[in-house]
């Protein structure tokens, strides 16, 4: 696996002049490259569209479905026994009961179980580094240079500026995945202090 360090930048113009701002520092043209990523959620990765594969709000549907559809059935065969005994109504009707209630059943208890209006990723979110919308430009380096990328990255007005270990094939990130977290890399040195790192922090 390479080290990656990338910065996000919002036009293409800004990025390219940190490329070049790259070149100038000494690193080479195979180890620079820019690309631009699409909004959260936009990446497409499936042939439906969308960044995963189902919806997790969706992922207890199927069970709810299930549950809700036995309760439903069980509830619109006891309403059609009742009319059955009460009115001698024709044995179909306890069935169609049966079946209308396990239909309303299955469409409540699914509803039921995707309901949340997506709080449950909101707060996984929360906890993470979300990769935005912008053009990325990614430099391949060593544990060496991999600072010096940084600086003319974040001296160039990056964004935001980050660290990841990837596939880097001829001059470009290969396995590059918009749908993972971000590492931000610290901007202060590693040596500094918690007060230090905390004013660094205020700053920006």
């Amino acid at each position: 696996m390479s080290l990656i360090v990338a910065g996000r930048f919002t036009t293409f113009a800004d990025a390219e002049a940190a490329a070049n701002r790259l070149f100038t520092a000494g690193f080479v043209q195979e180890d620079v490259t820019l690309f631009f990523v699409n909004p959260p959620g936009q990446h497409a990765r499936f042939a439906i569209g969308g960044d995963q594969y189902a919806d997790p709000q969706a992922a207890g549907a199927s069970k709810g479905a299930g549950k809700g559809g036995a309760i439903g059935a069980v509830v619109g065969a006891a309403i059609g026994v009742a009319l059955f005994s009460a009115f001698s109504s024709p044995f179909l009707v306890l069935v169609v009961a049966a079946g209308v209630g396990a239909y309303i059943g299955s469409l409540m208890g699914a509803m039921h179980s995707t309901r949340g209006g997506g709080q449950a990723p909101e707060r996984e979110e929360a906890m993470h580094e979300v990769r935005g919308s912008g053009v990325l430009v990614a430099v391949h380096v060593s544990p060496d240079n991999q600072a010096d990328a940084a600086r003319v990255l974040r001296e160039a007005g990056s964004l935001e500026v980050e660290r990841a270990h990837g596939r880097w094939q001829h001059g470009r990130w290969a396995d590059f995945d918009p749908t993972k977290d971000v590492e931000p890399i610290d901007p202060t040195p590693a040596g500094a202090s918690a007060s230090t790192r905390a004013e660094a922090r205020a700053d920006h």
